[in-house]
């Protein structure tokens, strides 16, 4: 497990990739992937919650349904996931010098578990206890798949019909989803240096091209962009 990352800097080779459930950030996260490891790049894909051992259990018990845990427990449980995912898959690939490009990270804590969740009020510490999960590590760069609950709602319809089992999560009702897409706006106007905004709303080859032409602009992968 490596420890190897600066404590409390950004990374400007962590690439988050943000939205409501339907957006199509997985996969825009899978073709900017495969873009950048055309240009030559070291790239790592991954995804919250679980993706590593220990994350396999928490998103069982966070997704699966079985159980429901109280919104004070859904936060923690997610935070240990992160904390986890951190020190065992992102601080290695960041290490080794990688870009990793992310599914999900604290901007989704904010949007689902401090507001939909409406834990906001609350007297948490939160850029404490995010901070702390986050072991140091920032994303460089965000990008924030916008496109309305409805539009989201239609594109999850059509996952559940060719199969697709919905999550816990999925399932919640239409306010919830809205406090979460009202969040991920609120996080992009409050932070638009980190946040890029994507116009989720168009076909998959459009959206592509402005995720690279966002990473051009941000990052320095000039390449990615004359491709």
């Amino acid at each position: 497990m490596t420890q190897g990352v600066v404590v409390g800097e950004e990374s400007a080779r962590l690439i988050t990739f943000e939205g409501v459930d339907g957006c199509g950030k997985s996969t825009q996260l899978r073709l900017a992937a495969e873009r950048l490891r055309a240009a030559g790049e070291a790239v790592v894909t991954t995804f919250e919650p679980g993706d590593t051992a220990l994350g396999r259990e928490l998103r069982r018990l966070l997704l699966d349904g079985e159980f429901v845990p109280v919104p004070e427990a859904e936060l923690l449980l997610f935070l240990a996931d992160r904390a986890q995912h951190v020190r065992e898959v992102i601080a290695s690939a960041l290490a080794r010098g990688a870009w990793v490009l992310c599914d999900r990270y604290s901007d989704s804590t904010l949007a689902y578990q401090l507001a939909a969740r409406q834990l906001a009020d609350q007297q948490i510490p939160l850029h404490a206890l995010l901070n702390f999960a986050e072991c140091g590590v920032r994303p460089g760069l965000t990008l924030w798949f916008d496109l309305s609950v409805e539009q989201a709602a239609a594109r999850m319809r059509q996952r559940e019909s060719s199969g697709e089992a919905p999550t816990r999560l999925d399932d919640e009702q239409a306010a919830f989803h809205q406090r979460v897409a009202a969040a991920f706006a609120q996080q992009w106007q409050a932070e638009p240096e980190r946040i890029a905004r994507i116009d989720a709303d168009r076909p998959i080859a459009d959206v592509h091209g402005d995720v690279c032409a966002a990473l051009a602009r941000r990052l320095p992968l000039s390449a990615v962009a004359a491709q």
